[in-house]
């Protein structure tokens, strides 16, 4: 899906595409780009957007707009020309499942971490400047932006270490994690705070949503990596049938849930552990709305190595529900909620096993991420028999792992 919008000058135009395109990670990805267009050229041309059936503007020919220097050449050649930059070793950083590339650079007395992408973008209507922006009126702990160049594709940040909290919660003692966890969960509260915010100021948040057809794309995505790519299975259509069915009830239910702002990737490898021992938070640049259990099931589920304590998950279930309150916000039934957060861990988890087959059988990054993909089912398995529902999914995990 593409937007367009235009800003008008005497003899072109220069519009504002932003690019909905699908990625590994199982998600939608917003890429901007930037164009000019000789007015002469537009008018002999053919039509250059045509309206979709929900009334959205779509462009139909597009060029690709990717940079023809690699992502470090373009890093090198940014600090080169900062003169209060000193000049200093670059280093990349791990990759994650995304077409962004990140490097440690020199930046005044200190360091900075840079985000690099493989496309232009206009800086106004960048979805993780967006965000950062509708985040950091909230008071929420994401990294400052230092520089935005979209001629370049380059976002500057401020470098928050390299603690990610899984890594301290394996040195930290029972009393230093659970203290961690119950902050990262006050953070989840607060997020969900800002979502009338979000919709005051018209952020991007606010208009992205976890509605039925993103929630069932996200299984789509499941099934196809899950069975096509990796296993190389092909299931017959009576298989295929059953489970569809059974999917598209967990995106039905979940769609209907009242929504808050969530962070929708808040898990331990994007929360940062800082000099000050404070979490911050990062990778946020996908928020959207969706279910008050969302963010919670990412953070208590997401690559764990086991199904965890149903009753350590209880506690922190009743402790967001409390977090929520002290932030002014609307009680929830802690059994509706139970419930709610056991058909997200199966949405959320089989999404998470689609990224997981996608970027080993696809992109050959298995080694990052294959080992998480039977712990994951076996989570799903656990909330799908606590529920007493899905037998066809729980069969069909039972006889794969």
């Amino acid at each position: 899906m593409i937007t367009l919008s235009s800003a008008y000058r005497s003899d072109k135009i220069r519009l504002t595409i932003a690019v909905f395109g699908v990625g590994c990670r199982g998600i939608v990805d917003l890429v901007v780009l930037s164009v000019t267009i000789n007015i002469e050229s537009l008018a002999t041309s053919n039509a250059l957007s045509r309206t979709t059936e929900n009334g959205m503007s779509s462009v139909i020919q597009t060029s690709p707009m990717a940079f023809a220097a690699s992502a470090r050449e373009r890093i090198e050649a940014y600090v080169a020309g900062r003169e209060s930059v000193r000049k200093s070793k670059i280093t990349a950083l791990t990759p994650d499942a995304s077409t962004r590339e990140y490097f440690r650079i020199p930046w005044e007395k200190g360091t900075a971490v840079a985000a690099v992408y493989p496309e232009p973008f206009d800086e106004s209507i960048h979805p993780y400047l967006d965000v950062t922006r509708l985040f950091l009126e909230c008071d929420l702990p994401v990294p400052k932006v230092y520089d935005a160049s979209g001629e370049t594709g380059i976002i500057v940040q401020e470098d928050l270490g390299s603690r990610q909290l899984y890594q301290v919660f394996e040195e930290a003692s029972e009393e230093e994690r659970e203290t961690l966890l119950e902050e990262a969960i006050d953070i989840i509260a607060r997020i969900q705070a800002a979502t009338k915010r979000a919709i005051e100021r018209d952020s991007i948040v606010s208009r992205l949503a976890f509605d039925e057809a993103k929630l069932m794309w996200e299984l789509n995505f499941f099934f196809e990596h899950y069975f096509g790519s990796y296993r190389k299975e092909e299931l017959t259509h009576g298989q295929t049938a059953e489970l569809k069915a059974e999917l598209n009830d967990v995106a039905a239910e979940l769609s209907a849930c009242p929504r808050v702002l969530c962070h929708r990737d808040y898990h331990t490898a994007n929360l940062m552990v800082d000099k000050q021992n404070a979490i911050r938070i990062v990778d946020h640049q996908d928020a959207r709305m969706g279910p008050a259990s969302y963010d919670l099931v990412s953070l208590l589920m997401d690559r764990q190595p086991a199904p965890p304590s149903l009753a350590e998950v209880r506690t922190h279930r009743l402790f967001l529900l409390d977090a929520r309150r002290r932030c002014g916000l609307e009680a929830i039934d802690p059994d509706d909620f139970s419930k709610e957060f056991r058909l997200m861990t199966i949405q959320r988890g089989l999404k998470a096993v689609g990224t997981f087959t996608c970027q080993t059988a696809v992109y050959g990054r298995g080694v990052f991420y294959e080992r998480h993909i039977r712990p994951t089912f076996l989570i799903v398995l656990q909330a799908a028999e606590w529920l007493e529902r899905f037998p066809v999914l729980q069969k069909m995990i039972k006889d794969r792992i």
